[in-house]
């Protein structure tokens, strides 16, 4: 997965009186090529198999999510480097880095279990992006999965000394690790429940493999951007942004030269916006949560189609069934 935008709107077919609600078909959807792609990908198509792919790094990123007035709201965040695995707003997250394969606390699954959640991946890959998704989501929004037990997790993280500490694991100046050890909290990675793989193409120049993960805010816990590196994050209404992807509101309430006069769908990559839907079929926390879905590997493919280039994907079946009574 990369920096693709969306060629399409929001996805067509919701029933009435369920806007908002997108009804996936199953059906292949297509999203425009961005321009930084076109070269690569043309040369893709050209010399074949010949162009070897370069090798994929691994990441990870949390979709957080809480009910509201209108079904489920998650927490987006703005992120200016363009070719970020997790597009330009998306979901709290990032690449996996060394210091996440330091010995560290551990409650809930373990790394083999966790490999095979994500369909037998290798041990290390796995274990990293738990540890990745649970540093980053500290990190980049002050929310830890993390406890002094394995029933426990920490409150109040808005405190100015947690603030300093974020900015000190950003920054490489401390390890998540010594910071757990420090408090005495080990990682509530029963916390997590594992979404899926997205991986980028295979023509893109910077490959990522992103583990999404989906959780709830422990209570007390509050999001709050990290100080030197925040631009914008806010919980946002899934429903609401889906109705409205085509507009450019999203883009302007950020305010960055990049995303002004950009519509909402442009902004997001092809697998935040299947995440988006996904959400947006269910009612509670809880039923995100405990729904029963394949956790697979996803690549959209590059096609030639009505004289462009576009990514296509097709999503599994059963992220396309009817919203449930009561999910």
């Amino acid at each position: 997965m990369n920096t693709h935008d969306l060629a399409v709107g929001p996805p067509a077919g919701p029933a009435s009186g369920d806007a908002g609600r997108p009804a996936c078909s199953g059906a292949p959807r297509r999203f425009a090529l961005p321009p930084h792609e076109a070269a690569a990908a043309r040369a893709w198509l050209e010399e074949g198999e010949l162009v070897p792919s370069c090798p994929l790094r691994t990441a990870a990123s949390v979709v957080f999510t809480r009910e509201g007035e209108d079904g489920l709201e998650t927490f987006l965040t703005y992120r200016p480097t363009p070719s970020s695995p997790l597009g330009k707003v998306g979901f709290p997250g990032g690449v996996v880095e060394p210091r996440d394969g330091d010995p560290i606390g551990w409650y809930g699954p373990t790394p083999e279990q966790w490999a095979r959640k994500f369909g037998g991946e290798d041990l290390n890959r796995a274990r990293g992006a738990v540890v990745a998704a649970i540093r980053e989501s500290f990190e980049e929004i002050g929310i830890l999965l993390a406890g002094p037990d394995q029933l426990a997790t920490v409150e109040h993280s808005e405190a100015s000394e947690t603030m300093a500490s974020r900015e000190a694991v950003a920054g490489q100046e401390l390890s998540f690790a010594d910071h757990l050890r420090r408090g005495g909290l080990k990682l509530r990675t029963d916390l997590l429940k594992p979404l899926g793989r997205w991986q980028s193409p295979d023509f893109s120049h910077r490959r990522f493999d992103t583990h999404y993960f989906a959780a709830a805010v422990p209570v007390g816990q509050r999001p709050r951007l990290l100080d030197s590196k925040g631009i914008w994050g806010r919980w946002v209404g899934v429903r609401a942004l889906l109705r409205e992807a085509d507009s450019t509101a999203l883009g302007e309430e950020i305010g960055t030269p990049e995303t002004r006069g950009e519509r909402a769908v442009d902004l997001m990559t092809p697998g935040v916006m299947c995440i988006l839907e996904s959400l947006s079929r269910c009612e509670t926390t809880v039923a995100f949560l405990t729904r029963k879905r394949p956790v697979g590997v996803k690549k959209a493919e590059l096609v030639r189609a009505e004289g462009g280039l576009f990514l296509e994907f097709t999503p599994p079946r059963d992220s396309c069934g009817a919203r449930e009574k009561g999910a």
